[in-house]
């Protein structure tokens, strides 16, 4: 009875093994596809940035070059524009980083911890600022720098981009504090604590891991603008966006192993910065979201 009973069985699991083998190979197959899709424009960048310039319309294309050359990467560093368009995209990038995080925690405190009346509309009006197109204020906001003398200028980068930045990092921030105790704030009330002391000296070391990833956010989009960037900032402020564009394509003819070997080098800041805060910002992210 046993023996018939395994031998029944046996065709099911050889069936049973083959699904799930099946399954794997398909679910492996699937994961190359996505890779090869995301990660295959980054190589051919990396390709054409070492390609020597007669090779880079070859045809057929070859996956790896001939011959490998460095000169578009020492072309970068030798043109004082572009290194100018580097320095302008980290004060920018970074002033509006900073700027988004500090208005951040205290909106995102108030919204978090504090009842009072308005409170949901203002919440809601602040993130309704992210269903208009960015483009459709650039006119709004070129009369208005204008008119207040800040027009080509630092100040009209980092205020237009603050101003983009500041909705989704409250609402990142007031998830965050949305997690946090009510207690640990009342126990702080209690030993004699201010409002200020509290978020300084409590909350702020907490939640560093939410600001991280906050300011990596805000940083992100200072970095990577290109219209507000090539309209507000005028040639002594651009930043690398549109400076990389100005410079390597023209009318006529564009250097694409100069702007490819350029790409890939305005990429490194923020792959450095997502390698060295990445537990940070997966903290932050999923305490965030716990709670809304």
């Amino acid at each position: 009875m046993t023996d018939t009973t395994r031998t029944l069985d046996l065709p099911d699991m050889v069936t049973g093994t083959r699904n799930r083998t099946r399954d794997r190979l398909l679910l492996i197959g699937g994961f190359i596809v996505v890779a090869v899709f995301a990660f295959f424009p980054i190589y051919w960048m990396l390709v054409t940035s070492v390609t020597p310039r007669d090779q880079v319309f070859s045809f057929p294309p070859r996956l790896l070059p001939a011959t490998i050359t460095l000169e578009y990467y020492a072309d970068f560093f030798n043109n004082p524009a572009l290194l100018k368009y580097l320095l302008n995209s980290f004060i920018v990038a970074g002033s509006t980083a900073v700027s988004s995080v500090a208005i951040g925690v205290y909106a995102g405190y108030s919204f978090s911890k504090f009842r009072y009346t308005g409170r949901r509309a203002l919440m809601f009006l602040i993130l309704s600022a992210q269903m208009f197109p960015q483009t459709l204020l650039l006119i709004t906001l070129y009369l208005l720098f204008a008119q207040i003398g800040l027009l080509n200028s630092y100040w009209a980068l980092i205020l237009s981009f603050t101003s983009f930045t500041l909705p989704l990092c409250v609402w990142m921030l007031k998830g965050y504090f949305d997690t946090l105790p009510d207690e640990l704030i009342e126990a702080a009330k209690v030993d004699g604590a201010s409002q200020l002391t509290i978020i300084h000296r409590i909350l702020l070391p907490i939640a560093r891991p939410a600001l991280i990833s906050t300011f990596l956010f805000a940083f992100i989009r200072g970095w990577n603008d290109f219209i507000y960037a090539l309209t507000l900032g005028g040639a002594d402020h651009m930043t690398l966006p549109p400076g990389l564009v100005l410079t390597y394509m023209g009318e006529f003819q564009t250097s694409w192993p100069n702007l490819m070997a350029s790409s890939l080098i305005v990429s490194l800041p923020i792959v450095v910065l997502y390698i060295f805060m990445q537990r940070y910002i997966v903290a932050g992210l999923s305490s965030g979201a716990v709670k809304g």
